[in-house]
């Protein structure tokens, strides 16, 4: 593993460290330091597997998966509080709700972008990684969706990142996580963007799989890592809210799987945007 990662692990293991001794700067700001972390570990292992990486060889590639990482999550963050120019509980949010932020403002939204940046790179280098080795021989049957599927997908997914905006309901929270995937995974893969749709037509699940275990993977170290920081944030919603792993109810952890599909649609939807020749990303 190149020396980036094995620092990244000692962030990781720093953070870590120091948190346990109380130490307040280190725990109002860990999750954007953890993170950071990892994110270093995880590009290394990749660089390792397949010979690039954000940080190695698609730098460009890297920092506009940041950059839509804070777009988009930012878009999660209306969605969480769609009346929040009201104030007072409209501004509160929905579904999840900070504590122990940085008071000042600054500062605060400093750690937001920062925090925000670390979710895309790390789901895609970790799929990345599954992808190159446990995933690497993930195969289907050929499958190629019809036009009729393509257009009910993404009629149904206009309804779904419409509607909460328009009812604001803490009950329709999992439309927000599969609402975006099922109306820009058919338009990539229509206009051939990278795709799993693409790639399951072609009988190759690696990507889809890697995809899904990623966010199994990075949503249980978010809920694990969050539990312990000073700066963290906690749930509300309607059904089985109590009934909770670390502050996640447990019904939750069945949105990352498919947050990571979405998450990689969102990106190649508003990379085609900046370029429409054909790309060849890191995952």
């Amino acid at each position: 593993m190149r020396g980036y990662g094995w620092a990244g692990l000692g962030v990781i293991v720093g953070a870590e460290a120091l948190l346990l001794t109380g130490a307040p700067t280190v725990a109002r700001w860990f999750t954007p330091i953890v993170w950071t972390g990892y994110v270093l570990v995880i590009d290394a292992v990749t660089a390792r597997l397949i010979g690039r990486s954000y940080l190695t060889t698609d730098r460009v590639e890297g920092l506009l998966v940041a950059l839509a990482s804070v777009a988009c999550w930012w878009l999660f963050e209306l969605y969480n509080a769609p009346r929040f120019w009201r104030g007072g509980v409209d501004a509160e949010g929905l579904w999840w709700r900070y504590h122990g932020l940085e008071p000042n403002l600054f500062l605060r939204r400093v750690g937001y972008d920062w925090a925000f940046a670390t979710i895309f790179p790390a789901m895609f280098l970790t799929a990345a990684t599954l992808r190159a080795t446990i995933f690497h021989r993930a195969r289907v049957r050929p499958w190629r969706p019809a036009p009729t599927v393509l257009a009910i997908a993404v009629a149904a997914g206009a309804i779904g990142v419409v509607l909460p905006l328009v009812v604001v309901s803490t009950w329709l929270v999992p439309l927000v996580w599969i609402g975006w995937f099922l109306l820009l995974e058919p338009l990539n893969f229509r206009r051939g963007r990278p795709s799993w749709l693409a790639d399951l037509a072609s009988g190759d699940a690696s990507r889809m799989f890697g995809l899904l275990a990623s966010g199994v993977i990075c949503g249980a170290l978010w809920e694990l890592w969050n539990y312990w920081a000073a700066a963290r944030w906690t749930y509300s919603v309607p059904y089985l809210g109590e009934v909770k792993i670390f502050e996640m109810p447990v019904l939750g952890y069945l949105g990352f799987p498919p947050f990571a599909l979405e998450a990689y649609a969102m990106y190649h939807w508003l990379r085609g945007l900046l370029d429409r020749g054909p790309l060849n990303p890191v995952l």
